[in-house]
């Protein structure tokens, strides 16, 4: 998942194991899509659901264990930090637009997730640019945000009972408490690069002098 951590001289290096586990990811996306648009008579509605979750869960593993083996095996590469990141928001806003569409969650929630990823993509691609890159680097409050969030969707497509525990409602609560960490994560990173943003040409000043 962390591509991007990458030891001084890793290379361009498109074709190694790291690189192909998250290009499968993305290849999981239109399998993941297309489960749901299988006629009924094909197969019944708690198959797709099952076989979603399963698809989403698979890839929530791959995206740990792509970072991990790049990681180990010293397979870090610059096209790897530019396309994990890309996998993992495209299946993740994926999963978030379908949920809308199957009626499991307010469109309103999807907007403030997808909104707030687009949003810190392009603050961090712009502080990179200004040699700034540490200030919105990956923080607690935006780890607790992912976790309850990919803890959430898989409920929300299962969207079964689990012996007593009734996955939809758990799902529900963690998605909501999702969005506030959302929220909270996106503010926490704009006000780190307020400054930058309110005065540009004075941080380029320091950096310069």
């Amino acid at each position: 998942m962390h591509h991007s951590t990458r030891p001084p001289g890793a290379r361009f290096m498109p074709l190694n194991i790291p690189n192909t586990l998250t290009w499968a990811r993305i290849a999981l996306i239109p399998l993941f899509v297309g489960v749901f648009y299988l006629p009924d008579a094909t197969l019944a509605t708690g198959s797709k659901n099952l076989i979603a979750t399963v698809i989403f869960m698979v890839a929530a593993v791959t995206d740990w264990f792509d970072g991990y083996l790049a990681r180990s095996l010293g397979q870090t590469s610059a096209f790897g930090a530019f396309l994990d990141p890309v996998a993992d928001k495209l299946m993740v806003a994926t999963a978030l637009i379908l949920l809308v569409q199957l009626a499991r969650l307010d469109a309103i929630i999807a907007v403030v997730m997808i909104g707030r990823e687009i949003t810190i993509s392009a603050l961090r691609e712009w502080m990179a640019r200004i040699g700034r890159s540490a200030s919105v680097a990956v923080a607690t409050i935006g780890k607790f945000k992912t976790a309850a969030q990919m803890s959430a969707i898989p409920m929300l497509l299962y969207n079964e009972r689990v012996l007593s525990v009734d996955l939809r409602m758990l799902g529900s609560v963690l998605i909501y408490i999702a969005a506030a960490l959302t929220l909270w994560s996106m503010g926490y990173y704009l006000r780190r690069a307020l400054p930058q943003l309110l005065h540009p040409e004075a941080q380029q000043g320091r950096k310069s002098g």
